[in-house]
Order: C-alpha cells, then sequence, then structure tokens
C-alpha cells in the first residue's frame, strides 16, 4: 500500500519518524494533499480530526476509488479509520499503525464492531470479482449486519470459503443447492461460485466469483483476430453457465510467441503457462483429434492444457470451437466442493454461435443445477417478471424494468414491436428470444419449460404492458398452473407521444380527459366503445394500432371532431428512426398513406397538441392549497 503521511504540527513529528520506515510512507505538505490524491492508497494525518476532515472533505468521491485516510492524535494515543475502512483498507491500516505505536485503534464500521464479514471487502481479500448488481451492494450489507436471515451458497473451496465456515455468524445458513434459497426463509443470498446462479425473485443477492479455473487453448496461426479471442472464449463459457473465473491460461509451447499470448500477459495480466507436445499426448481427454495431432504432435492441446494447468483437476468444460481458437476449462479438484459428486454433460446455450464437440458424459462435470434458482430435488419454482418496455428508447425502460433483465434466465420479448437493443443489458448466458414468430402455446411452453427449471423469467411487452399488451390470456396460463408472475409498468407510448410533441394533454377549463383506445379492425370494438361515440367529448385521444385502418378512423371521428382539430401521425416513437407528422384531422388518412405509416404508429387527435394557451391556477399567486398561502 502506497503510503503518505501528513505531519499538521510539530507535536506530530515524532510519531511519524516512527511510521515511516515500518510503512514504507512518504512524508507530504497538507497542501499536497489534493493534488496527490489519487497517487496514493492511503493517507495519514497526524494532528486534530476537525483538519484532516476539513483537508479531504472536497476529494471524497466513492468508496470504491477513494484512498484510505486514517487519522492520528498528536500525541499517538488514538489510531482512527477515518474514510474507506474497508474497500480501501483503512481499517486494517489503522490495526497496523496501533500495533506499531501502541495506540488504541478506533474503528467505527458496524460490521468490525459487531464481529461480521465485510462483505465488500472480500473482492480484494479474496480475488473474488462481483457477479451481481455492484448498485445492490449497500442495501447487501444493510440486510447482513442487521442479521437478516442470510443464505449461504459454496460451489467451489480456496482459502475465502475456508474462512466464511470457519467464522459464519448464527443468522447465516449454508445451503447445498440454489433451489433451497427461499425468499419465505432468507432475506440475503450470498453465493461463492463460478456458475451463472440468480437468487430467487424478492430475494437480495451477492455473487462472488472465485479465480479458480484454468483454461486451455489452441489457436490457429497468427489468427487476424487476435485481440477478440479473450472475450469469445468468456462469451463461449458463459453460454455453458461459466462465468469468467480463470487464474491461469495453458497452451502447447509451439504457441508461445502468438500475439493473443503477449496479450494476455500485457493487457489482462494473466498467468500463461506452456506445455510440451510430448507433455499433452500424455493426458486422456475426451475429445482427441487425429488433425490436431497430425500438425503439433499431440491429439489434444486445449483439453491436456487444461487438465494440466489445473495439477490434473476436473474437465468442466470441453472442448468448445471458435472461429480460429479452440478452448476448455478445468478446476483443480481441491477446490471442488465436496457435495458437487453427480457430473453431467453441461448444456450449451441455444442460439450460441460456438460448437462443442461430442463427449462423453461421465469425464465432464457440472454443478447440481443448472441457471437461476432450480436444481437439486424436489419441485422447483421460478418467477415471470411482465416488464414494460416503454415505448422504444432503453433509456426509457424504468430502473427497475432494466433490473429485471439483467437478472433473467429467459427473456422473451415482443420482438415486432421492441427494439432488441432492450435486451442487450442481459447477463452472460441468459437466453434471449423474440416471440415475434410465436404462437401463445409456443410462448407458454417456452416460460414453462424455464418456470420449471427454477429461472427468472422476463416476459418484454412494448409501453406498458397492461394497455394493449395481450398478456391476459398468458396470466390466466399462469394462474391455472400455479405459476409466480408479476407486473413491472412501463412507460407508455401515449406518454412518449405528449413528451416528443411538447404538448400538454390536458387544458385546464377545456379538456381535462384522455382517452386511449383503438379502431375496430380484426379485434371487433364493443358498441359503446365505437370512435364516434367517445369523440363526442372532444377530448384528446390516443389511438392505437389503427395505422392500418386510418380511412375508417378520420370517417369517424370527423362525425364530432372539427375538421380543423390538431392531429399528429407518432411513427416509432423515442425509436432512432422516430418520425412525427402534425397537421389537421381531415388530412390525418393523406398523412398516413403518404409516409407510409404501419402498425407502430400512435395517432394523437386533439386541441391539447401545442397548445399554449390556458393556465393552470396551480402556481396562481391567488391559489391557496395545503403547501401555500395564496395572496388576496
Amino acid at each position: 500500500m502506497k503510503t503518505a503521511i501528513i505531519t499538521i504540527s510539530g507535536e506530530g513529528r515524532n510519531i511519524a519518524d516512527q511510521l515511516l520506515s515500518p510503512l514504507k510512507a512518504d512524508s507530504i505538505s497538507r497542501n499536497a494533499v489534493a493534488t496527490r490524491w489519487h497517487d496514493y492508497d492511503a493517507f495519514v494525518f497526524i494532528g486534530a480530526m476537525g483538519i484532516c476532515v476539513r483537508t479531504i472533505a472536497p476529494l471524497v468521491d466513492d468508496k470504491h476509488t477513494d484512498p484510505a485516510v486514517v487519522c492520528i492524535d498528536s500525541f499517538g494515543r488514538n489510531v482512527i479509520s477515518v474514510l474507506s475502512g474497508h474497500v480501501g483498507g483503512a481499517n486494517d491500516l489503522t490495526r497496523q499503525i496501533a500495533d506499531i505505536l501502541g495506540a488504541h485503534e478506533v474503528i467505527t464500521t458496524q460490521s468490525d464492531n459487531a464481529g461480521l464479514w465485510a462483505l465488500d471487502t472480500f473482492e480484494k481479500r479474496f480475488d473474488w470479482p462481483v457477479a451481481s448488481d455492484i448498485d445492490d451492494m449497500n442495501a447487501c450489507i444493510f440486510a447482513f449486519v442487521n442479521r437478516k436471515p442470510t443464505a449461504l451458497l459454496l460451489e467451489a473451496r480456496d482459502e475465502g470459503t475456508d474462512y466464511l465456515e470457519a467464522t459464519k455468524p448464527d443468522h447465516v445458513t449454508i445451503i447445498n443447492d440454489i433451489s433451497e434459497a427461499d425468499p419465505r426463509k432468507y432475506k440475503l443470498l450470498i453465493i461463492v461460485s463460478p456458475y451463472n446462479r440468480s437468487a430467487p425473485y424478492g430475494m437480495l443477492e451477492l455473487h462472488f466469483v472465485p479465480m479458480v479455473g484454468t483454461i486451455g487453448f489452441g489457436l490457429a496461426h497468427h489468427p487476424d483476430d487476435y485481440e477478440y479471442i479473450y472475450d469469445e472464449i468468456d462469451e463461449a463459457f458463459a453460454n455453458r453457465g461459466i462465468l469468467p473465473c480463470a487464474h491461469r491460461y495453458c497452451t502447447i509451447d509451439v504457441k508461445e510467441e502468438e500475439e493473443f499470448c503477449a496479450m494476455l500477459v500485457d493487457e489482462y495480466d494473466e498467468e500463461v503457462v506452456f506445455y510440451t507436445a510430448e507433455e499433452l499426448a500424455a493426458v486422456d481427454v475426451p475429445n482427441p483429434s487425429a488433425t490436431v495431432a497430425k500438425h503439433v504432435g499431440t491429439p489434444s492441446v486445449c483439453e491436456a492444457a487444461a487438465i494440466l494447468g489445473s495439477n490434473h483437476g476436473q474437465l468442466i468444460i470441453p472442448k468448445v470451437k471458435g472461429k480460429n481458437w479452440t478452448a476448455a476449462l478445468a478446476i483443480d479438484r481441491k477446490h471442488l466442493s465436496t457435495k458437487q459428486t453427480h457430473p453431467q454433460p453441461l448444456p450449451v446455450r441455444e442460439g450460441s454461435d460456438y460448437s462443442q464437440d461430442q463427449f462423453c458424459g461421465e469425464t465432464i462435470y457440472s454443478p447440481p443445477s443448472q441457471g437461476g434458482v432450480g436444481g437439486g430435488s424436489g419441485r422447483v419454482s421460478g418467477h415471470i417478471e411482465i416488464v414494460g418496455a416503454g415505448p422504444g428508447d432503453p433509456d426509457l425502460i424504468s430502473v427497475r424494468g432494466r433490473k429485471m433483465l439483467e437478472r433473467a434466465d429467459l427473456i422473451l420479448y415482443a420482438g415486432s414491436l421492441v427494439p432488441k437493443a432492450l435486451t442487450e443489458c442481459h447477463k452472460p448466458g441468459a437466453v434471449v428470444r423474440s416471440s415475434a414468430d410465436m404462437n401463445l402455446e409456443e410462448q407458454c411452453a417456452l416460460m414453462k419449460e424455464h418456470y420449471d427449471r427454477g429461472h427468472f423469467i422476463v416476459r418484454l411487452h412494448t409501453g406498458d404492458p397492461c394497455i394493449f399488451g395481450a398478456i391476459q390470456e398468458q396470466m390466466a396460463f399462469f394462474d391455472r398452473e400455479g405459476m409466480s408472475y408479476h407486473i413491472t409498468p412501463g412507460i407508455s407510448s401515449f406518454l412518449a407521444a405528449a413528451a416528443e410533441l411538447r404538448s400538454q394533454f390536458t387544458i385546464p377549463e377545456r379538456t381535462q380527459t384522455i382517452i386511449l383506445t383503438r379502431g375496430e379492425g380484426r379485434t371487433p370494438m364493443p358498441e359503446r366503445e365505437q370512435l364516434h361515440l367517445l369523440a363526442r367529448s372532444q377530448s384528446t385521444m390516443c389511438i392505437f394500432l389503427s395505422a392500418a385502418i386510418v380511412d375508417d378512423v378520420q370517417e369517424q371521428l370527423l362525425k364530432e371532431y372539427p375538421d380543423d382539430t390538431p392531429v399528429a401521425a407518432c411513427y416509432h416513437l423515442t425509436w432512432p428512426d422516430q418520425k412525427i407528422y402534425r397537421g389537421v384531422l381531415k388530412d390525418l388518412a393523406k398523412i398516413v398513406h403518404d409516409n407510409r405509416l404501419t402498425l407502430t404508429t400512435m395517432i394523437v387527435v386533439g386541441e391539447a397538441i401545442d397548445n399554449r394557451q390556458g393556465l393552470s391556477e396551480l402556481y396562481s399567486k391567488h391559489f391557496t392549497h395545503l403547501f401555500r398561502q395564496g395572496e388576496a
């Protein structure tokens, strides 16, 4: 840890002299702290706490990036952890300095004082990258330090998991399978696993990935696309349920001068190990190749290298073929959980761009259950979240909706109405499927298949799913099958129309009603809801799914609205190719036909369009309400 010591007054110089050598620290002035803030991992102030705080206050930004700050009183009696106690290491530095000085350590973080795990230190302490949503970290810590019931799933073994088992608090229960993570029993699920896992709906999740994997790889001769191979291997493994977990890369020695190998070392700081053809040829593998043996003198490179590099460990993912590479992944048996005793082939995600050779199931290891929430013995249960995608722009989906997409094992989206870009935030290994070419029975069958595997499913509908979303028949199926589901609302296209038209659809004293409807096409309209009857109020009317029958729509509306009523035909609202055409009612059909507008067109009718007349009383200085007394 690169450390700077700041002596605020002369009384502290003797203390600084005691610390410079053991901490291998630099001495800098208080005035230099701001300019050197990102040059050091830790700052140790010797003097009054108030001066320390005033010095660093303008510089504090984020607990994940701020350096550690420790303050020592001028007499060396108290050492106080001030900033970045866990992530930055200020708490550990405080203990170290207190030991050197024989001083009293002052640490105020709740987990330390309660004798609980400091969850936000595990990534750095054990080299466990976080696979779950980092934005949920504080909520997970809050639940944990407040001793909410917590489930702990350990699907690997290393120094960190040994520590967790040895120091487990009373409110933590170790579970053997993801199917035991019951949201009725637990508030938080902590996962330590290289496998793609998701907490069931209703639970907080903190997923750490132990770096226990060894990747063996083969390469074409100096491939032009070597810069992409690293990510392609990760993607291929993710399709098979394995998160990036490699701590070592291994291959044959004839590839030592390849650009990809240099990139692994120089750019990714990975350990690369090379084996001779003779060493590789001595390893039994499930997929030997005569062609490989002919060219490099061993029937296997990637599988044999993975097994050798993992100390003859268990092959988790057999040979996967990319364009100019092959790869396999193995785990040293010392890292395998003792509960993982039933090898099974890992499934390949549907639609994967990477092929997998045939292999013998007995030699391939996978965890007891795959994906989402399910697995193990007994009936497993998934969850379906019906999510409103909003009008089209991925930035306009709700925060909750995006989180649902990020955690989903299956995303079934209305491909004819929802841009695929909305699904690009999916996690590795998730299945993403358009429902555009599927009938209701096929959609329900796919969701039921994933549900029965305990998966978290997002059914993604355009706009708000409760407005012309065709979800009623799906919910009837869910009810009939006893399936868990919930609806996350979305921004409807009629709201996007108001925003893009820069119009308020309700005008004081003129129109206070918005009608959401559609014209009568192949789906009959109730007699009492015919457009000409709804038009009698001359309210703002937003007409969905009716561009194809615009002639009839115009005819119906002209029975009640004046022919010069403002209209707008809004195509692909908030999409990159959005187009909006304004006009008057008598020209509505011509506008739609001339511009060849299709089903994704919202028709808006009413004098509210572009209106700037009429004032609300709400902000009048004469208007009295709960929060303000109006003037007489």
